[in-house]
């Protein structure tokens, strides 16, 4: 006689990607966020480096509700490009740096849970920026872990990054470090983008111009001489 031993397949752990909640508290916000990210983007092209906001980092495998959503992390030694979101256990590396806007309603929770969980995972550098100085006088502060705690940098610069960073009005003015040449934030690009057509405009009628300078000149006097 044969027993059959009815099996059950272990359930798949589902990681979501989303909670429905908004990208960010204020306009200030979601702008100081996309624009920080799309600088640094720009700024790590072509490296083995991402660069991810506001997307779910998992940090327990196994456990969905082991998660926290960075406004903005850096991650180095990954494959480059976008994630639906990000599992320390899959892509083998934490964050390196993490930015977080902070508000007067979340500075609790970005100055104590956070804090201590990214210390926890090993993120090099914490950044807050308050866009409207709601509660932050100095408007950005960031800290550097040393051992397994964060102490606050003097000076607001990114070891990990080679950038120093200002405060620009609502948004983070980066500055290489080597070179102290100022990073293009997206407006910006688009500015130096439509000069650089103005300009190829202005070479292009230049040489249609010389252009028909020498055909008259042909037109009179024959080739020029070899």
């Amino acid at each position: 006689m044969t027993t059959l031993i009815k099996t059950v397949a272990p359930k798949e752990v589902v990681y979501p990607s989303g909670d429905g909640k908004p990208v960010a508290e204020t306009y200030s916000h979601f702008i100081a966020i996309i624009t920080t990210l799309e600088v640094l983007k720009q700024y790590l092209f072509g490296q083995q480096a991402t660069v991810l906001a506001n997307q779910f980092l998992y940090y327990i495998q196994g456990n969905p509700r082991a998660k926290v959503a960075p406004d903005v992390m850096v991650i180095f030694n990954v494959e480059p490009g976008g994630r639906d979101n990000y599992k320390t256990w899959e892509e083998r590396e934490v964050p390196r740096v993490i930015f977080e806007m902070t508000s007067a309603s979340t500075k609790n929770v970005d100055q104590e849970f956070k804090k201590r969980l990214y210390a926890q995972l090993g993120v090099e550098e914490y950044w807050l920026f308050d866009p409207r100085g709601e509660w932050l006088e100095e408007r950005l502060k960031g800290y550097r872990l040393v051992g397994q705690d964060y102490q606050l940098m003097r000076e607001t610069r990114s070891e990990v990054l080679g950038l120093r960073l200002e405060v620009q009005e609502q948004l983070i003015s980066f500055y290489r470090e080597d070179t102290g040449e100022k990073l293009l934030m997206p407006q910006d690009l688009a500015t130096a983008l439509d000069e650089t057509q103005q300009q190829l405009e202005v070479e292009r009628q230049r040489a249609a111009n010389l252009e028909s300078l020498l055909a008259q000149y042909r037109d009179r006097f024959g080739n020029l001489p070899e």
